[in-house]
């Protein structure tokens, strides 16, 4: 770009349709203009960053590596700009927009449920978008605005978005309530190894976890005979056989037809972050809503 102020704000708005689109009809919709007009814009936009920005193909236009490097910057600007038009105090009762969060089932059910709960209750207007946790992709993610926050855990978050602890998780096992052993619990660590076990891997093909990495330690092993990439499918699995497994506690705290008890082994928790990028940082509706998250899971320190 040779001269900021010769470029047209509505051009970046165009340039941001037309990346989330890759369509240049597409984006004339979502902006309410014509197709030429769009079109007019994006030769525009190629002078300005003298570039051409966009390829055709087939199945429509490709951003040139150029215009893949402007998505999170331009995203930024956008959302910058926005917040000068926003009131400077924000209220719950007339917030109208919608929050991105990346989240597992685990967190659906630990996480996401408590905090609905209380966000219908004070701010019925802001709608909530779960997406699927995807790690190796969280930072595209946020630069891309697909998400506003993202439950994980430490080792998942990358070091330069802002995090909060939402709370220590910790294992137990769980087993059907009726099932043979369920009397005699907590089990001895021989009873536990020799029953059937089940666990949750997000690849559907691991049987071995962090059950297996304490049991190793001590020198003793268990057998594993179902691993599904569910909690929720897990939990039901064991209502219905009498299959063993060790599992997050706020995951089965509301019992429902499982009993549950400390595991005959050591078994290191972990810690649920609740992480966001520095576009959303200062927002005060987003501000607001990240405080009924921490709110509502009794949330580590200060954001």
């Amino acid at each position: 770009m040779k001269d900021i102020r010769t470029l047209d704000l509505n051009l970046l708005r165009t340039l941001d349709a037309l990346l989330d689109e890759r369509s240049v009809t597409k984006a004339a919709q979502r902006l309410g203009l014509t197709q030429p007009a769009v079109s007019g814009m994006l030769t525009r936009l190629r002078k300005s960053f003298e570039d051409p920005l966009f390829v055709r193909t087939q199945r429509g236009i490709v951003p040139t590596l150029r215009a893949t490097q402007l998505t999170g910057p331009l995203k930024q600007v956008l959302a910058d700009v926005e917040r000068l038009f926003q009131p400077s105090v924000f209220e719950p009762s007339m917030a109208d927009f919608t929050v991105a969060v990346a989240a597992s089932d685990y967190a659906l059910v630990a996480v996401v449920a408590p905090f609905l709960a209380q966000l219908r209750l004070r701010a019925s207007g802001i709608r909530v978008a779960i997406r699927s946790a995807d790690h190796a992709r969280i930072q595209a993610q946020f630069e891309s605005g697909d998400i506003d926050l993202a439950l994980i855990t430490p080792e998942e978050a990358p070091p330069d978005l802002h995090a909060r602890g939402l709370f220590d998780e910790r294992y137990v096992c769980a087993l059907r309530a009726g099932h043979p052993d369920g009397r005699s619990t907590p089990l001895t660590l021989d009873r536990f190894c020799e029953l059937d076990h089940a666990l949750v891997s997000y690849s559907g093909q691991q049987f071995w976890g962090v059950t297996d990495d304490a049991l190793t330690k001590v020198g003793r092993e268990r057998r594993v005979v179902l691993s599904v990439n569910s909690f929720m499918a897990l939990t039901d699995v064991l209502r219905r056989t009498d299959l063993i497994a060790v599992v997050p506690r706020r995951l089965v705290s509301d019992g429902d037809g499982l009993v549950t008890f400390e595991p005959p082994v050591d078994i290191p928790g972990f810690t649920k972050l609740a992480v966001w990028h520095e576009r959303t940082h200062r927002d005060p509706g987003h501000r607001w809503v990240r405080s009924i998250l921490f709110e509502a899971c009794g949330a580590l320190g200060s954001e």
